[in-house]
Parts: structure tokens; sequence; C-alpha cells
């Protein structure tokens, strides 16, 4: 019973899916205009800032149903390394006020969807 890798990998998917998909929840609600802010410090085209939809809204929920995960999984990915590059570089090296590491949800982020990349689906999805 407790040998049960699908179990794993489904708790997995529904953690990294359903935080994931509250921060995409947030910006549909807030919108993405200090994204485009950020971007265009850095010189980038401010629409950009769209695809933040894509990593934060499609990719989670194909994440959760098991529907292409690994490619849900890979976006996530995508989206949290764009995210490390323009929003936290800074603190990659500092440790927060209570001692973690500064960026520890977003690393969750990244290397829990990597893992996923890696893992799968698991038997309790839609497609892997």
């Amino acid at each position: 019973m407790l040998n049960n890798p699908d179990i794993g990998k489904l708790i997995l998917r529904l953690s990294l899916g359903l935080m994931m998909l509250l921060h995409g929840v947030h910006k549909l609600h807030a919108g993405v205009g200090w994204i485009s802010g950020v971007l265009a410090e850095h010189h980038l085209p401010g629409f950009l800032a769209y695809g933040v939809f894509i990593g934060e809204v499609i990719a989670p929920v194909m994440v959760i149903v098991g529907y292409q995960t690994r490619i849900g999984a890979a976006l996530i990915v995508g989206n949290m390394l764009v995210a490390l590059v323009l929003a936290h570089m800074g603190e990659l090296f500092s440790l927060s006020s209570s001692g973690g590491w500064a960026i520890e949800l977003q690393a969750f982020y990244l290397f829990t969807a990597a893992a996923l990349v890696f893992l799968g689906a698991g038997k309790y999805a839609m497609k892997n």
C-alpha cells in the first residue's frame, strides 16, 4: 500500500498544479501590468507578460488533470526560469528573515516541475 509511485506522482501533480494555478488566477484578476514593467526594464516587449498565463494557468491545469503532464511541467519550468531571471536574481544567494532560502518557493515550483518532466503523470491521469 505504501509502495505506490503512482499515488506519489498524483500528490506531486496536485501540489504543484494547484499552488501554481492560484498564482495564475491572481494574475487573471489583478493583471500582468507589473510584469510588463519588469520586462521593459530588461528591454523586452511588454506583450510577453501575457505568456505568464501559459505557465501559471494552462500548464498547471494540464499537470492537475494529467494531460500531457511532461509538456505542462516543462512549461512551468520555463515560466519559473524566466521569473527567476527577471525578478529574483538578486535573491539567489540570500536567506529570508526566517533563515530559509529567499527563493525557496520559486525553487520548489521549478524543481517539482522538473521532477514531473522526468517522472510523468503516473497511472492516475488522463494521458501521459
